[in-house]
């Protein structure tokens, strides 16, 4: 049997993939240790990053070749825009976060959020619908481990369970079939670059979640874990 596009992703980008799901940010979490202010700088980072991925779906669905994946897409849009910036103001009020310009402007969180939107602009469908593969499966990854893991806090217990629930199972599902889907006509040196955005995108996210230690006035989250 021929291996799958997204098969294929997973396999050869297995070693970076592993690092980002055993990050200490995902270790922290399954141990229920993860400090409050990691937490929160987490959710500033992440909040003001929904922006960013409304403009990547708006894209997607721009460049989508069939009406059958622009309605998957505006229904991703809608749940983005109308459920999860609405998580992300409830979550701020309760824990009293202020989002910081500083924490916008780390080296992880600039490098992750202009890269993702640089692909999106200057990429095709099958680009896009790659860069959200790989976000989107490393997530339902890790949080299908956590969700079985004791967590304390609240909103971190609903942060896990929203990421390993069935919705959006279905959603990373769907993404990997999309990848196989607009994968299935490209020239192989097509498909290496594909395999290549992979990686590239779980690098993002190893510094992406790696800013949420950065902060001068704690050291001790900078520490290993």
């Amino acid at each position: 049997m021929t291996e799958s596009l997204s098969d294929r992703m997973l396999r050869e980008n297995a070693a970076i993939f592993a690092q980002m799901v055993d990050h200490r940010f995902v270790k922290d979490i399954r141990a229920d240790r993860l400090p409050a202010r990691v937490f929160d700088r987490y959710l500033a980072i992440e909040g003001a990053f929904v922006e960013t991925a409304i403009s990547i779906f708006a894209l997607g669905t721009a460049k989508a070749d069939c009406i059958a994946a622009q309605r998957q897409l505006i229904a991703v849009l809608d749940a983005l825009a109308n459920r999860q910036i609405v998580y992300f103001e409830r979550v701020f009020t309760a824990r009293r976060i202020s989002p910081s310009t500083s924490h916008l402007t780390a080296p992880g969180v600039a490098a992750f959020r202009d890269g993702m939107r640089a692909l999106a602009e200057t990429g095709g469908y099958a680009d896009i619908v790659t860069a959200m593969f790989a976000a989107e499966w490393m997530y339902w990854t890790w949080c299908s481990d956590a969700a079985t893991a004791r967590i304390v806090d609240p909103d971190l217990r609903n942060w896990v369970d929203l990421h390993a629930a069935p919705d959006f199972e279905a959603q990373a599902r769907w993404l990997k079939a999309e990848v196989d889907r607009a994968g299935a006509t490209l020239a192989e040196t097509e498909k290496v670059h594909l395999v290549h955005l992979f990686g590239k995108v779980q690098h993002l996210e190893i510094g992406f979640h790696e800013a949420a230690y950065a902060d001068p006035g704690h050291p001790e989250d900078d520490g290993g874990g």
